[in-house]
């Protein structure tokens, strides 16, 4: 038996290794380890009754509570299958390759593009961090926000400073939602965005940042903050914070994110 393993052998337990680690990995960020770990212990039963032990009748009933436990499996863990094939479409590889399939344009153009967005965007958060208006703006990146845009008012606007203050003002019906930025306008209004329930966020932000870190945790987008209790300016991406941001931080920011 040993004679016959090969090299192809080696990779194929390595990759159901590496494989069953990364599920293991999400699962407890997600924190659904213990469901995890109940289904290997079903499996493991199943495989001893019917492998093992050889128990015909036991054996058939476990093969059809298998069968189906597939399709449970898939609704039960839908949102983590959903990240799962996020970050792997997300990957800088899969990014590079689809490169090559996409229209190229002049770096003099990208960064005349990029300063139209930009500086609205910065001045619009310093003026409401200077008076201490709640602001929350995620810009779209390569992941499409077709979902977030419909739970809030259609705005289709070019981004500008005013608007963006007016929006945000404390008596605008608006203000409590999320502001979405896509293809260089401001598409929506009054939007709501996923809330994380990571217990490590802390006790001193308040829901704006929680509904800022959930929608970078299931998207590629930059979601920016401005605190109505401190003024402070914050940028929420890839599940992580930057707090207390300066205008040339946040300027700096999302001209290396963005570009």
């Amino acid at each position: 038996m040993f004679l016959q393993f090969s090299l192809k052998d080696f990779f194929d337990i390595l990759w159901v290794a590496l494989m069953l680690y990364y599920i293991y990995r999400l699962m407890r960020e997600s924190r659904s380890l213990n469901v995890f770990v109940g289904i290997m212990i079903f499996i493991l039963i199943w495989f001893i009754v019917s492998q093992i032990l050889e128990m015909r009748l036991l054996g058939s009933i476990l093969d059809k509570l298998v069968s189906v436990g597939v399709i449970a499996i898939i609704v039960i863990f839908q949102d983590d299958i959903r990240k799962f094939l996020y970050d792997l479409g997300a990957h800088q590889r899969v990014r590079t390759v689809m490169r090559f399939f996409t229209p190229k344009r002049t770096e003099e153009q990208d960064q005349a593009a990029l300063k139209r967005l930009i500086i609205p965007i910065v001045m619009a958060c310093m003026s409401m961090a200077k008076g201490k208006v709640g602001a929350l703006i995620v810009v779209q990146r390569h992941t499409k926000l077709t979902d977030i845009v419909s739970t809030g008012d259609v705005v289709n606007a070019d981004i500008n400073q005013r608007l963006i203050e007016n929006i945000f003002f404390k008596n605008s019906p608006l203000h409590d939602g999320a502001m979405v930025i896509a293809n260089r306008r401001i598409l929506a209004a009054g939007c709501i965005l996923p809330v994380s329930h990571n217990l490590d966020i802390p006790k001193s932000l308040g829901l704006r940042h929680r509904a800022a870190l959930g929608m970078s945790q299931e998207s590629d987008a930059l979601c920016i903050i401005v605190s109505e209790e401190t003024g402070g300016i914050s940028v929420a991406q890839a599940g992580q914070f930057r707090l207390n941001l300066s205008a040339e931080e946040l300027e700096t920011i999302l001209t290396q994110e963005m570009i």
